[in-house]
């Protein structure tokens, strides 16, 4: 009985411990140096064009559909900066995905959206990181360009 008790114990502990050390910073991180990642081109291509915040678009022929998406990446061993750039291109690759099986060949008007609150930037992304995990959400709307 008495080890069973020790058993809880600790157990409890553990879970309190975990709660007490757990970090989530929220973050903007710059938009410029995720896609100037070396892999950038090679995972997320060109066949899309991304456009974040209110920059200029091209003339729009086709407006398809608003898509959200969130992608987490583990943060283990990498600083916050370099694991929300993953998850950044981790995003754009869904946003990519989704816009070539619809027809579009753009994403336009990118905004954060992590954890409900639309943050919208040129520049900018937000990112949530902690120990373990960093994730991106972002909403777009597919287009298909003039």
């Amino acid at each position: 009985m008495k080890n069973v008790i020790r058993v809880l114990i600790v157990f409890w502990g553990i879970l309190i411990a975990g709660d007490i050390l757990a970090r989530d910073s929220i973050n903007n991180h710059s938009i410029a140096s995720a896609l100037n990642h070396p892999e950038f081109e090679n995972k997320v291509g060109t066949a899309v064009r991304f456009y974040f915040g209110d920059q200029t678009v091209p003339a729009i022929e086709k407006k398809i559909r608003v898509y959200n998406t969130t992608r987490k990446t583990h943060a283990i061993g990498k600083t916050d900066q370099q694991a929300c750039e993953w998850a950044f291109l981790s995003t754009l690759i869904a946003l990519r995905d989704s816009a070539l099986r619809e027809g579009g060949d753009a994403v336009i008007n990118i905004q954060s959206t992590y954890k409900g609150g639309i943050f919208n930037s040129k520049t900018e992304f937000r990112c949530g990181a902690g120990d373990i995990m960093a994730g991106v959400s972002l909403q777009g709307t597919v287009v298909k360009l003039k």
